[in-house]
């Protein structure tokens, strides 16, 4: 019999013993390594002034880690879709469209802004109300994401 064959056998059963004697004490103080560094605050979903037209979710965003993100999508709970959008004027007429991403660089900050970028909500369901909160999930390129709490604001309240 030659133990060649049960060499491989071997150092895999070590490997999982000497795995449950590592320490897992402090597994929860370390920072996670996937984590998306950016922070969002002052969001606001700014409701439709009429029912059955789109929102919009403005915000603040930093980055606060040391390599670029572009975000490519947003979702928001309450609302059928949305999409990242983009203002611009063109001919002394503003316009705006759908954007592919917005990147955010590290250690800068990006506005989403009436007039710049924005988040346009689609199918706002009914029971989101001025004075509440939703949540809102951002998804870098790469696929990772990060919710934040977003105010909800009635049409005519400060945007």
């Amino acid at each position: 019999m030659k133990f060649t064959h049960f060499a491989p056998l071997a150092l895999g059963f070590a490997t999982v013993a000497l795995a449950g004697c590592s320490d897992t004490g402090d597994e929860a103080a370390a920072p996670v390594a996937d984590e998306v560094m950016l922070e969002v605050t002052n969001a606001r979903l700014m409701l439709p002034a009429v029912s059955d037209r789109p929102g919009a979710i403005y915000f603040d965003v930093e980055n606060t880690g040391d390599r670029n993100y572009a975000i490519r999508r947003a979702d928001v709970e309450g609302a059928g879709s949305a999409e990242l959008h983009g203002s611009m004027e063109m001919n002394g007429q503003m316009m705006m469209d759908s954007v592919g991403q917005v990147l955010v660089n590290a250690g800068e900050s990006e506005n989403f802004a009436p007039g710049g970028f924005h988040v346009m909500v689609f199918d706002v369901d009914p029971a989101l109300e001025a004075g509440g909160t939703t949540d809102m999930t951002l998804t870098v390129v790469g696929g990772k994401q990060k919710t934040f709490p977003v105010e909800i604001r009635a049409a005519g309240d400060e945007r």
